[in-house]
């Protein structure tokens, strides 16, 4: 599923409403914790495309699927764990720079909420843009032992190239 977003502040709203939408009918409910964490990544992403690039973006949101294996088992590690990606195309080749905002500075914090909601992020080269993506997993609360033990919701600490970022 893609939003195609203009470069107006008022999108970032837009963005939110649409991403809320298409998280209801995939099974994620909207008090549920991960639906906010989602929307408040929708937000900063499509926030820096527009604020930083002054160019029209693509949002784009991947929601996982139920996938059912033959067994029981199988199909309790599938609904165990499921990840939710979103990515924002740009058309601006510069790449993300994250910065240390100082104490009352309202700006600059964004790829820091990013690398502490996320359980895993990055950008690339896209044509003449980049795609900067995140990714979230869902974890079921009866299954998160499980889940953990096999590592697929440990999150590790994100990295910027060789710069590691830690949320205060």
């Amino acid at each position: 599923m893609q939003l195609e977003i203009r470069p107006d502040p008022a999108e970032v709203g837009r963005a939110r409403r649409w991403a809320r939408s298409r998280l209801a009918g995939s099974g994620i409910e909207a008090d549920e914790p991960l639906a906010e964490t989602l929307i408040l990544l929708v937000s900063e992403l499509v926030t820096n495309a527009v604020v930083h690039t002054g160019r029209p973006a693509v949002l784009r949101l991947s929601l996982p699927s139920l996938v059912t294996g033959p067994t029981a088992g199988e199909r309790a590690v599938a609904e165990a764990v499921a990840t939710v990606r979103l990515e924002v195309l740009d058309a601006s080749a510069r790449p993300p720079r994250p910065r240390c905002a100082d104490g009352d500075e309202t700006n600059g914090r964004g790829l820091a909420l990013v690398d502490g909601l996320a359980d895993r992020w990055g950008w690339s080269s896209e044509g003449a843009g980049k795609r900067i993506w995140c990714e979230v997993d869902r974890c079921s609360a009866t299954a998160t032992a499980t889940a953990a033990a096999a590592g697929a919701c440990d999150s590790a600490p994100a990295a910027y190239e060789d710069l590691a970022f830690e949320v205060v």
